[in-house]
């Protein structure tokens, strides 16, 4: 008869939380300045927002904002990761980490998040500040 091994989880490889919670707080201040930044676009294109409500029923449903609905996503999953009872892996958050890479990836021709990504870098110089944040965390390891 085998014994069975109770099957406890592996221990969190060390810093590997302290790493996830830097770019994700990064990535956070990345999709503020993106916000605002776009809040601005939109009120000199269509017209003031009239009160934080109506702006967050922009921010959820209007095309203008979509485009960030990506890093949105992407910053949820990096809290439930965070917030999992299970230990966080090195090959989770280093995937985690890898789809920040490969999303902030701007480009004058391209369509989607990358085109407008392009366009809010070139106009905001806090959108600049903020990329720069995650790229360098991003390849920390």
């Amino acid at each position: 008869m085998k014994r069975e091994m109770s099957k406890q989880p592996k221990p969190e490889p060390p810093g590997v939380r302290n790493r996830l919670q830097t770019l994700r707080d990064a990535a956070l201040s990345l999709h503020k300045a993106l916000v605002d930044s776009e809040r601005v676009e939109y009120e000199k294109t269509i017209g003031k927002i009239r009160s934080p409500g109506h702006f967050l029923q922009l921010l959820t449903n209007d095309p203008w904002f979509a485009w960030l609905s990506p890093l949105s996503q992407l910053i949820v999953s990096m809290d439930e990761a965070l917030d999992a009872r299970e230990p966080l892996t090195s090959a989770g958050a280093e995937a985690l980490a890898d789809q920040i890479r490969r999303m902030l990836v701007a480009s004058e021709t391209g369509d989607g998040f990358s085109a407008h990504y392009f366009e809010a870098l070139q106009r905001d110089p806090d959108v600049v500040l903020a990329h720069a944040e995650v790229a360098k965390l991003r390849h920390k390891r």
